[in-house]
């Protein structure tokens, strides 16, 4: 048998000697339902097969076992019906404990009773046992193999160290000996990380006596173990052993603090939660050994703020961090927060050994619809005027204590009786949670004055469970109805009415009379015309009746689809005054009172006979029966109609006009034609049709020119519009040359004077410039004070105005004699006129004003030296100023008239 079976075996028959002793102890005392303990604990191997025993649970019901059942919350351990718990399948057990829960129920009473069960799983044992297992096979090779001496390997155990260790350094761990080192001297040496690679020179050994030390405190969380090569040589450096393995393990202390990953937790639950309620987890890690108590961490609660409405209001689980509810009483609307410290302590949460750690936990509490909507008043009261909709009647105020702005809040309402037309709704204001009752359907005071209207009022979200409704969320509402004056209405509107067009003005026609609503005013009620497009009718204003004022004519355009409308008008004399209007529609039966007209009024026809015709039809206002079939037929007088003209019935509204002789002169001719229709009596109509008679081509059509003679226009009519033409083309002929002749004659006079002499040319180009001073925008103070042209100098090139005067060299004018002869005024102008086009400084063209500025010290005298300067000499001859033109001629006069 295994060594781990019979551990687990010893376990068992302890366990069997404990349970028995228990039941008698119990027998002894008072007899209570339950189990012997509220926590079995067993050793288990790692693996289990199918239907293995474990452990066996006791318990008592006070009435024998008969009517007690077991059941477990584990899919891979069941209970007999002894309390014996056994596994379902094959099992290995991958981690160090299994709990589950085991309960009993009678099923006589239907209590229940919970007792945990842990099932240890023993790692040790089975390592042990597997050792054991191993070195027995060995020892039967051996036997196998015979009894001889082996050579001696040298073996070195694993070496613990433990971490934080405060020395003295360097620290002896082992010594490393070789049996041959009696023989031979023998070096020492070791390799590996910790050795002679990195980190360097942790460990070190004396390599003549073999002592391994190490040189400083380890850290597990640093390194958990190293793995050394122990070498032996002689003094030559020769192999004496084989390389051995050194493993160094770090036996681990309790040197870190548990850490959580997070020092604020954030978790909801919802109020009124019943105690066991999931809240949240929280994780604290420890960097020690979790296979040891040094990193084994266990949670509590150490405090709650507030600790209302107990102390305790949850707890977590020490080994997995999960925070549940422990008690009820969560009340969002008394505490809507609870923070609760936790603490996570290792050594598998010893206070006096471990070290903790802490953290918060902000739970809130969540809202549900614990707390139905309830009114603050019973009944409420509002008005409505009749016939009014959209109006607001009544507020409706609630109160709800569940979380504002959510559907807990949220109310609803609802008309539940007293309105059984639906006149009203109750909107919901999403901003005061007020219900606004409304009017959608207009009430009317003669119906109802009044009504009493019952609502109810609920959340958007249902209520929780087991919430009942308040008697506080119904009201009553009672609204009256103002009364105000309606208008009048007709009863029948539209009203239609069937007559035969044509009766007589005066004829009473109906009586279109309307109704006043307001019963309990008494009013009067007049009648008006509001709409008569074609002032057929009369109303009385009293009564209402309706009388024809002229003759109803069917084929008018006022009448569409034989229907003849009319609008009138009925107000009351209330305060304020109220109206209506009503239609009256008028169905007028035709009467044959519109004889046919012959259509087409004019047509087409060849000279010749042929086989083309004139197709003529009919059109009569009036309807059926009182058109067609129409008769068509030619007149007795003249005669000519009748000898020249023939028509051809084709069928009840279409005949053919065409010739009745071989041939008839080209032209336009009238042709009577009598049409008679259908009508009871008969009404009948003589039109003409213009028939043009033209000679036609091969193909039955009319020739250009017989279209021009049928139109009644002769040979010699044609060739006198045709010399017309060309008369009136010779004369704008003639026209065009004479203008054209004068042209020439103009640009061929000569001058009288040389060209460079004739100052005409220039005076009007002058002329160009513009208006003189009194017609420009000039700045007067650049005339009178010319020295001040700082500001001229300062401008940029190109920037200039026309009424300042040019910047920088000006053009030397060439200086007027004293006494000029006046034949020198040509030569003056143009020399003048050639120095400022040859000018750079010049402004341009347009800008010619600037030689309106004189300046200083002019290089011309006084204009009296003209005058001086003529009056001493007499014999000058300015008679040739006359050939120059009226604008010297004045000029002429006042210097050739000698004395005169």
């Amino acid at each position: 048998m295994p060594a781990g079976s019979g551990v687990l075996l010893l376990l068992l028959a302890l366990s069997g000697a404990l349970r028995a002793h228990n039941g008698d102890r119990t027998a002894r005392e008072t007899c209570k339902a339950g189990f012997s303990e509220e926590d079995y604990t067993a050793l288990i191997s790692q693996n289990i097969p199918e239907g293995e025993k474990v452990l066996k649970v006791t318990f008592s019901s006070c009435s024998g076992t008969t009517g007690t059942q077991y059941e477990t919350d584990s899919v891979d351990f069941k209970v007999g019906a002894d309390g014996t718990v056994f596994a379902t399948r094959e099992l290995q057990i991958p981690s160090a404990e299994v709990a589950f829960t085991v309960t009993a129920w009678d099923r006589q009473t239907a209590e229940r009773w919970d007792a945990m069960v842990r099932l240890l799983v023993a790692q040790t044992s089975s390592a042990h046992s597997g050792r054991q297992q191993q070195q027995q096979q060995q020892q039967q090779q051996q036997l196998a193999r015979g009894l001889r001496r082996q050579k001696r390997d040298w073996v070195i155990p694993p070496i613990n160290v433990p971490e934080n260790s405060r020395g003295p350094f360097p620290q002896q761990l082992v010594r490393i000996r070789s049996d041959k080192d009696n023989d031979i001297p023998i070096r020492y040496s070791v390799t590996g990380v910790g050795a002679d690679q990195p980190p360097m020179e942790v460990f070190s050994i004396d390599s003549m006596s073999g002592r391994m030390y190490v040189t400083r405190p380890m850290d597990r969380e640093e390194r958990a173990s190293y793995h050394l090569r122990a070498h032996a040589v002689d003094m030559n450096g020769n192999k004496v052993e084989n390389p051995i393995d050194l493993y160094i393990y770090v036996i681990d202390m309790n040197d870190n603090r548990p850490e959580f990953l997070s020092q604020v937790y954030n978790g909801s639950v919802d109020e009124g939660s019943k105690p066991g309620t999931y809240v949240m987890t929280v994780t604290a890690s420890d960097a020690d050994d979790s296979a040891t108590a040094n990193g084994m961490v266990h949670y509590r609660v150490v405090a709650q703020s507030p600790p209302s409405p107990a102390q305790n209001m949850f707890t977590i689980n020490s080994e997995t961090g999960d925070i549940v509810t422990v008690a009820a009483g969560l009340d969002r609307e008394k505490v809507q927060q609870y923070t609760v410290i936790v603490q996570a302590t290792d050594m598998e949460g010893n206070l006096n050994y471990g070290l903790s750690n802490t953290a918060t936990a902000v739970i809130m509490v969540t809202d549900v619809n614990d707390n139905p909507p309830e009114f603050t008043a019973s009944t409420y009261v509002g008005e409505v005027p009749e016939n009014r909709v959209g109006t607001v009647v009544a507020n409706l105020t609630v109160t709800d204590r569940d979380q504002p702005h959510s559907p807990n809040w949220n109310a609803a309402y609802r008309v539940i009786s007293g309105d059984p037309s639906g006149h009203f709704s109750i909107r919901t204001d999403p901003v005061t949670n007020e219900g606004m009752v409304t009017v959608v359907k207009a009430v009317d005071y003669e119906l109802n004055r009044a009504f009493m209207l019952t609502v109810m009022v609920s959340n958007q979200a249902p209520l929780a469970s087991g919430i009942q409704m308040s008697f506080q969320s119904t009201a009553g509402v009672t609204i009256s109805v103002m009364d105000v004056n309606e208008a009048p209405y007709f009863p029948s509107n539209h009203k239609l009415i069937r007559l035969e067009e044509g009766v007589p003005a005066g004829t009473v026609l109906t009586t279109f009379s309307a109704v006043d609503p307001d019963r309990f005013m008494q009013q009067a009620v007049r009648y008006s015309k509001l709409s008569d497009p074609a002032n057929w009718l009369r109303i009385n204003a009293s009564n209402g009746q309706v009388t024809t004022a002229a003759a109803l004519d069917r084929e008018s355009l006022y009448v569409r689809n034989n229907v003849y409308e009319a609008t009138f008008l009925a107000a009351d004399n209330g305060a304020p005054p109220a109206s209506g209007t009503g239609t009256l529609q008028i169905y007028l039966i035709d009467i044959n009172d519109n004889a046919p007209e012959l259509l087409p009024k004019e047509a087409q026809i060849c000279e010749r006979p042929s086989l083309d015709a004139v197709n003529i039809t009919a059109a009569d206002a009036d309807a059926d029966p009182n058109v067609g079939p129409y008769v068509f037929e030619l007149p007795s007088a003249p005669a000519a109609v009748r000898r020249n003209w023939t028509i051809t019935r084709l069928n009840g509204d279409y005949a053919q006009l065409s010739l009745r002789i071989l041939y008839l002169e080209a032209g336009v001719y009238d042709v009577p034609i009598i049409v008679t229709d259908s009508g009871n009596p008969p009404l009948s109509n003589t039109s003409v049709i213009k028939v043009k008679v033209c000679p036609c081509d091969e193909n039955g059509d009319c020739t250009a020119a017989g279209a021009v003679a049928a139109a009644g226009l002769g040979t010699g009519a044609l060739v006198a519009i045709l010399l017309c033409i060309v008369l009136l083309l010779t004369l704008v002929l003639l026209f065009v040359l004479w203008m054209r002749r004068r042209e020439k004659e103009r640009h061929a006079k000569q001058l009288l004077i040389d060209p460079e002499d004739d100052v005409r040319d220039n005076i009007l180009k002058y002329d160009e410039e513009g208006g003189g001073e009194e017609d420009q925008d000039y700045d007067l103070s650049q005339l009178q004070q010319p020295e001040a042209m700082e500001h001229v100098l300062s401008k940029a090139a190109g920037v200039r105005r026309v009424d300042e005067r040019p910047v920088g060299a000006e053009p030397q004018f060439p200086a007027r004699p004293v006494g000029p002869h006046p034949g020198d005024i040509g030569d003056f102008i143009s020399e003048g006129l050639r120095a400022a086009d040859n000018d750079p400084t010049a402004p341009p063209y347009d800008s010619l004003l600037v030689f309106d500025y004189e300046g200083s010290g002019s290089t011309a005298g006084s204009v009296s030296s003209l005058n001086s300067s003529s009056s001493g000499s007499g014999d000058h001859d300015y008679d040739y100023l006359n050939d120059w033109g009226p604008r010297f001629r004045k000029l002429a006069d006042m210097y050739g008239g000698g004395e005169d």
